[in-house]
């Protein structure tokens, strides 16, 4: 089914539970905006073919460590694919289509492949919204399997999982306690919207603000309460010379935050926005 014709559609989302929204179709539908003649059949062709290869290759009686083993091995080393280090912030890293065809990613998207092939094997495996990096993680007997999906799904010990994340802890080290709740897992919901902050940035710093403005469009489809994106919306339509658009966003922004750090940047951008007019294209 192309996405197209799916009955899947952003206007839906908000009313999902958290778990209740389709990972990979998802994905999908925010890849459609960028590729409007995206096959969304073709896409999730690509992701059965991975789980038919590496069911082929496991005995019946696979051990969990045999399984992690296997799709690690189809995945980063028989299919190719890895992470983007060379241009991190080409925005095709976090297209699920591009990532399928080119076998490049960022670790969110490399992770929503690993995670989709994974399950479809009979094995729960959640994104973690690290600090700075998206992991992935599966329940063991004894514990938690970390692994990297940027760095070819290496596993990760409990001590380099601190260390990680103490650089985004101005430099402590995080207890057991502090380390587990950093590792719960993320719900579709937080996964598509770091993904959609993710294209927000690098749209951001390119520029681009129609496409800006479009990821906050979809980060307020899936999650209306986030009142950052109204304010980055307006901004975006500001720039773009929208000013009816602009006010009204920043107008509401002002309204639900009146103590935010950065109003007066934003009653500026109001100011200038009530001055202009609205750009007919």
């Amino acid at each position: 089914m192309n996405t197209r014709n799916s009955t899947l559609a952003w206007n839906d989302l908000a009313t999902l539970a958290d778990d209740a929204i389709p990972l990979l179709d998802t994905a999908l539908l925010i890849a459609r905006d960028e590729y409007p003649d995206l096959d969304a059949d073709a896409c999730r062709e690509q992701m059965a073919a991975h789980v038919r290869a590496i069911d082929a290759n496991l005995p019946a009686d696979r051990t969990l460590a045999q399984s992690l083993q296997a799709i690690n091995r189809h995945l980063f080393e028989d299919s190719g694919y890895a992470g983007n280090h060379d241009d991190y912030f080409d925005p095709r890293n976090s297209y699920l289509n591009e990532v399928l065809n080119r076998r490049l990613g960022i670790p969110i998207t490399l992770a929503v492949i690993q995670m989709e092939v994974t399950r479809r094997l009979g094995l729960d495996m959640d994104g973690i919204s690290f600090p700075g990096h998206f992991l992935v993680r599966v329940a063991a007997q004894d514990g938690l399997i970390v692994l990297d999906p940027f760095n070819r799904g290496r596993p990760l010990a409990a001590e380099e999982l601190r260390q990680r994340a103490s650089e985004h802890l101005d430099g402590l080290m995080p207890d057991d306690s502090q380390l587990l709740s950093i590792l719960e897992p993320a719900s579709h919901r937080d996964i598509l919207t770091r993904m959609l902050q993710n294209l927000k940035a690098v749209y951001s710093e390119r520029g681009e603000w129609d496409r800006v403005a479009r990821t906050c469009d979809r980060a307020l489809q899936l999650c209306p309460d986030r009142n950052s994106e109204l304010r980055d919306r307006g901004m975006a339509y500001r720039a773009l010379g929208y000013h009816a658009g602009a006010r009204a966003d920043l107008t509401r922004y002002l309204a639900l935050n009146p103590g935010g750090d950065e109003n007066d940047d934003v009653r500026d951008a109001l100011i200038e926005a009530g001055a202009g007019r609205t750009r007919l294209n």
